[in-house]
């Protein structure tokens, strides 16, 4: 294990339907180079027979089961700390790689770079159409140098916010803070951001994983996480400023009648959000009603007239109208599996 240049570092629950076709991924392209780490946070299916399954034909999978959740953030944080390789690459337990993703990978992992970020494409839930074909728009790869970290925020911090679009030292994790992210969700957004990065960053073009859109388990939870959970991460980081955090995402984004209209037609807002995120702020009148409007309007006709609004006005963008119509109140059903 100690030419390991290069490790996977997964974290799963009860994804015993998609971490199979994720793990073929990786060890369908691994040279003698790399290796894979599974963090199991106490699946209750048959997630580990899965992983096992796999690991007696790829004997570099380490897989470690714990018997409670303690967090994605934590989870993933293990992982890293686990891990034998010089470069980690931050994996989902869902997604798949595109072909020739791991040899263009190590092949940048020779060079001088601290943090690696990877494309992505987006696919439908069974990996059978493509609805976006990238989400960062570069046609040629970027080096950012050290003095340009507010550059790089800016231009990936969204794009970030996806776990498998990070590939970094391992001792740059390891010389981080981390504990101060735990709870986030994002925890690797805070490690790479909180300072300035020590060497270059490199973003690779090409999209490198595929993803399985509209699969999240975290649905239900996603007005916590991107209204609120979010923002507070990217307004916390002090090197940056107020302008270049603003572009990433505003501070408070549920006080936007589109974000609150977006989440109502897609499930993740209702009164129950409104009471907890929004009622106990202080806020004017007007704000008020409006939320609280919009969390008790009809979800089927909110999403009905969000989903005409996509076609009309959005039409270039599937992802937009592919979110809208995997609801629970689209009238087309809604296809979401589960993910930590």
């Amino acid at each position: 294990m100690s030419d390991i240049r290069l490790s996977f570092c997964i974290t799963t629950r009860n994804r015993v339907d998609f971490i199979g076709a994720t793990l073929e991924s990786l060890i369908s392209q691994a040279t003698e180079e790399v290796e894979v780490v599974v963090l199991d946070a106490a699946s209750t299916d048959g997630t580990g027979d899965v992983v096992e399954k796999v690991a007696r034909r790829f004997p570099r999978l380490r897989y470690l089961r714990q018997e409670e959740n303690r967090g994605v953030d934590r989870d993933y944080d293990r992982t890293v700390e686990l891990a034998k390789g010089e470069y980690c690459w931050m994996m989902s337990d869902d997604d798949v790689l595109t072909p020739g993703a791991v040899a263009e990978v190590l092949g940048h992992c020779k060079g001088r770079y601290e943090l690696i970020v990877v494309n992505a494409e987006d696919k439908d839930c069974d990996l059978a159409e493509t609805i976006g074909e990238r989400r960062l728009s570069l046609l040629e790869n970027r080096i950012y140098p050290p003095l340009e970290t507010e550059r790089l925020f800016a231009d990936t911090a969204n794009h970030l916010s996806f776990i498998p679009s990070v590939v970094i030292r391992r001792s740059l994790w390891l010389s981080r803070r981390r504990t101060p992210y735990f709870g986030s969700m994002f925890i690797h957004v805070g490690v790479i951001f909180q300072e300035r990065l020590p060497g270059e960053a490199l973003i690779v073009a090409r999209p490198l994983v595929s993803v399985r859109n509209a699969n999240l388990s975290w649905a239900a939870r996603s007005f916590e996480i991107w209204m609120v959970k979010w923002p507070g991460l990217v307004w916390s980081f002090p090197a940056f400023s107020d302008r270049t955090k603003e572009r990433v995402c505003p501070r408070e984004p549920w006080k936007g009648l589109k974000p609150l209209l977006t989440h109502r037609a897609m499930g993740s807002y209702s009164i129950e959000e409104y009471r907890r995120w929004i009622a106990p702020r202080k806020i004017t009148t007007a704000k008020r009603t409006a939320a609280w409007g919009i969390a008790v309007a009809p979800g089927r006709l909110v999403n009905t007239l969000t989903l005409l609004y996509c076609i009309l006005f959005r039409g270039k963008n599937k992802i937009p109208r592919y979110n809208i119509s995997n609801s629970p109140f689209s009238a087309f059903g809604h296809r979401q599996g589960t993910k930590k």
